[in-house]
This record gives C-alpha cells, sequence and structure tokens, in this order.
C-alpha cells in the first residue's frame, strides 16, 4: 500500500515472447567503505548505450541495491561521461555513493587518464566535477564537489517529529539545532538527537512521517537521524538515513546527504569553520555496514563557498543480467 506520495513511475515494457533478450555486464562496488561488506552497495553498467528509462529502472528495481549507475557517452560539452542514476523505484538528479563509487569503476576500467586530478560527470543537476586522489597504480579516494546547500523550512512540532521516528521527545538534541530540511538536489529532513543510542534506537513510520509533512505542506523526504555525541572515534556525527519512499528502507551510506548536513552543521554554530574543512559521517553501524564519508567545507567571512563529499570504494564483483 502506498501510504503517500512520491515520484509516479511509468509502466514498463517488456520484449515479446522469444525475442532475444541483451546480456549487460556490471560492476559490483562496496561504497565509503575499504572492505568489502561494508559501506553502501552500487551496481555500475559501465557500458549503456542504447538501454532506455524504462529497462534502466527495471533492472535497478531487479538488483535491489540502494543504486545502480549506468554510464553512457557525454551529453555536455566539458564532461567526460553521462551517468543515471536509479534507486529501484525512481531515478535520481544526483547521488553520492553512485558518483563516487562510479567513479572508482570508470578509474577501475581504464576510463581515467592515469593520475588526472579530476574528472566531469554528466548527473541529473548538470555537470559534477570529482576530484581524484591516486595512489600506487589505482584510484585511491574520490571527492565530488556538490551544489551549494539549502537550508529550511524549520519543523517546530518535535513531538510529531519524535513520534514519526519511534524517540523520545527528549532524545531530540534541541537547543540550537532545530530539525529542518536540507538539500543540494535532494532534500532530507535532519533530525538532530542527543546521543548515538538514540539514533541506533530509531524507527521510523512513514505514515506519522507523512502525516506531519502534510501538515506543514511537505511532500515526503527521506529522513537523516545523527547525533553529533563524541566517542572512540573521529567521527563529527553518528547517523542513519531512511528513504521508503525510494524504495530503500535503510541506506548504510548516503552522500547526497552528506553535503547538506556538513552545512547545516556549519550553519548552526555546531562546528566552526576550520573543523568543517575536515568532517566525518559514520553511517551504516546499526545495519552491520559501516561508511565513513568525509565532508570538506570552505567558507570566507561565514559564507560557505564549496561543499565537497568524498570517500573510497572497493569492487567486490561483477555480474552479468539479461535485460
Amino acid at each position: 500500500m502506498v501510504i503517500c506520495a512520491h515520484a509516479r513511475l511509468d509502466s514498463l515494457t517488456y520484449l515479446s515472447v522469444g525475442e532475444p533478450m541483451p546480456v549487460l555486464q556490471y560492476v559490483h562496488l562496496d561504497v565509503f567503505a575499504n572492505q568489502p561488506f561494508t559501506g553502501t552497495q552500487l551496481a555500475v553498467f559501465l557500458d549503456s548505450a542504447g538501454i532506455d528509462e524504462q529497462r534502466m529502472l527495471r533492472i535497478a528495481k531487479e538488483l535491489a541495491l540502494p543504486e545502480t549507475t549506468f554510464v553512457l557517452p557525454p551529453e555536455a560539452g566539458g564532461t567526460d561521461v553521462r551517468v543515471r542514476i536509479f534507486t529501484p523505484s525512481l531515478e535520481l538528479p544526483m547521488a553520492g555513493s553512485p558518483t563516487v563509487g562510479t567513479t572508482f569503476a570508470l578509474a577501475g576500467a581504464g576510463r581515467l587518464r592515469a593520475a588526472a586530478d579530476k574528472t566531469v560527470l554528466g548527473l541529473g543537476i548538470g555537470p559534477t566535477t570529482v576530484g581524484l586522489e591516486w595512489g600506487p597504480g589505482a584510484l585511491r579516494f574520490a571527492w565530488m564537489t556538490q551544489p551549494l546547500p539549502t537550508l529550511g523550512p524549520v519543523i517546530a512540532d518535535t513531538v510529531a517529529v519524535a513520534a514519526a521516528i519511534g524517540v523520545r521527545p527528549s532524545d531530540l538534541a534541541g537547543g540550537d539545532l532545530p530539525v529542518e530540511i536540507a538539500s543540494s538536489g535532494v532534500p532530507f529532513v535532519y533530525v538532530p538527537l542527543k546521543s548515538r543510542a538514540a539514533v541506533d534506537a530509531a524507527a521510523l513510520d512513514r505514515a506519522k512521517l507523512c502525516a506531519l509533512l502534510r501538515a506543514v505542506n511537505l511532500e515526503e523526504h527521506p529522513v537523516f537521524v545523527f547525533s553529533p555525541q563524541p566517542a572512540n572515534d573521529d567521527a563529527t556525527v553518528y547517523s542513519r538515513m531512511f528513504a521508503p519512499g525510494f524504495g530503500i528502507p535503510e541506506d548504510p551510506a548516503t552522500g547526497a546527504a552528506s553535503g547538506p548536513l556538513g552545512a547545516y552543521l556549519f550553519q548552526h554554530n555546531a562546528v566552526s569553520a576550520d573543523t568543517a574543512s575536515r568532517l566525518v559521517s559514520l553511517q551504516g553501524v546499526r545495519m552491520g555496514r559501516p561508511s565513513r564519508i568525509y565532508i570538506a567545507l570552505s567558507s570566507r567571512a561565514g559564507i560557505l563557498e564549496e561543499v565537497r563529499v568524498g570517500g573510497e570504494a572497493v569492487v567486490v564483483g561483477d555480474g552479468k543480467i539479461r535485460a
């Protein structure tokens, strides 16, 4: 049952009975991680010319990974490739782990110039620069430059927010950290909590979330819960993300949410300008798939000038699908 409205999916078309189905190859990566079976899973189809949008969506739904990308010839000047990003339910204009992971897949396939300092991917939001850091013979780290985030509106009904995510109102951080929408192309509801234990305890009630958002004339958005509570690691925040409207009950790593997260922390004075140059979001621990998403903010006189989100990725396999 659909609980609240989100992007409509067009009906799918299928090949006629007896018509041969093409065999398509993909690379399977774990992104925002440096070890297999951690981070978030991504499938990358490096040769996607001739695959139409409906087939892309059907493939992403069949693979049932958080995201699947399709690499196409460049469409805009100054870009190296066009990349389309799909969840099991819909296409996204941008996302972090698909951008970082696809960059690693391109590097591994020898499609990036060795030692180049950047590549430019054509995403739904337009040309997107990805900075490249190389190790001995292979890509070591990738930095996605994201659009400067927009913040707001603030959601004031914290009692309803707590009910929607299954925690007590007293678990919300409060003070100078509001519940707020923020976006660099994909909006998220940011919910700051006092403790990592409260983050682990969160359980999204989609019906209550939709009722809460409808009450303030907002569409359904994914929910990003986090805590700045320190622990014996270098994480700035400890986080989780829920996106049932995207077909993702919970995501182990969400790069698209991480740039706006950094801007949120900077805007609300939770981090200094110096600290903001290297933030770490530790996500996916509750799922058993820990992910480390790096955030680098540049500012001048309190004004944000650049937001980058970066991380590592590892290839864990490859496969073929008849589609």
